[in-house]
């Protein structure tokens, strides 16, 4: 793991890695303007811009850092002479700049051309506090302010009837955006309503369904109630017919012998008779 290692390797040993990036920077101050890859002026912009520090304080001890740095003398004399007449005067930090030209045919690496950053600063005016507050635009409300944002800030003070006219504009347009919300609220109380008597519905009709579901059985167990009530009616005619047909047989049986008992009798008469 590559603990306490910075910067990038460049795809090359730590030896040929410092080399090329002291080769870079010396190119870099040589010529003001150098054609490299990405990666490798990336990597040199802290060298540099600690150089152009070293020459702005301007004593032996940087100037010893940066003969150490770059290993040229007449170089580094060049480059505190040119910072000494003033050619970072006002600048602090971002001493080059990278700009892109394409990629590489054969390894793809994008190429860019780096070069010192020569052009005289210009530093905007500071203003004052109190000339901020008194030139300061009011802050809009409300949706006309959402088509304010990108304009310019340093526009003209508006008059005061104009401000307090702004503000009725602003009061309405607040006023209405209220009423539009009201009548969301409305609109979504009585779309619930709605839901309510649906779901009220649904379940008036899931309970008629279960009481029908319910009164089914009901009058499956009346049928089957019915049917053992015929059954148990014809069961009791048969018996009643069993029952008449036994006593039909009793008194063909009675009249049988009663009609033998008269037979006898008509015989013991007769010999009676003739006795």
């Amino acid at each position: 793991m590559r603990h306490y290692k910075r910067g990038r390797k460049l795809g090359t040993s730590a030896s040929h890695t410092k080399a090329i990036k002291k080769s870079l920077v010396v190119a870099l101050f040589t010529y003001d303007r150098i054609k490299t890859t990405l990666e490798r002026a990336k990597e040199i912009r802290g060298d540099v811009d600690r150089i152009v520090t070293w020459a702005k304080r301007g004593d032996v001890h940087s100037r010893r850092l940066a003969i150490a740095q770059l290993g040229d003398k007449d170089l580094v004399a060049e480059i505190f002479a040119k910072v000494e007449q003033g050619l970072f005067e006002g600048r602090e930090g971002g001493y080059t700049r990278i700009l892109k030209i394409g990629k590489r045919r054969g390894d793809d690496a994008v190429v860019v051309i780096m070069e010192l950053v020569q052009e005289p600063v210009s530093p905007k005016p500071k203003r004052d506090e109190s000339e901020e507050s008194e030139t300061a635009t009011p802050r809009r409300r409300g949706l006309r302010a959402l088509g304010r944002r990108g304009r310019d800030t340093d526009a003209e003070v508006p008059d005061e009837e104009s401000a307090e006219e702004d503000e009725e504009d602003d009061d309405d347009e607040d006023d209405e955006i209220d009423e539009i919300d009201e009548d969301d609220e409305i609109d979504e109380d009585e779309s619930e309503e709605l839901e309510d008597e649906d779901e009220d519905e649904d379940d008036s009709e899931e309970d008629e369904d279960e009481a029908d579901e319910d009164d089914e059985p009901e009058d499956d167990d009346e049928e089957d109630e019915d049917s053992e009530d015929d059954d148990a009616a014809d069961d009791d005619e048969a018996d009643d017919d069993d029952e008449d047909d036994t006593a039909d047989d009793v008194d063909e049986e009675d009249d049988e012998s009663e009609e033998e008992a008269d037979t006898e009798d008509d015989g013991i008469d007769d010999s009676d008779d003739e006795d």
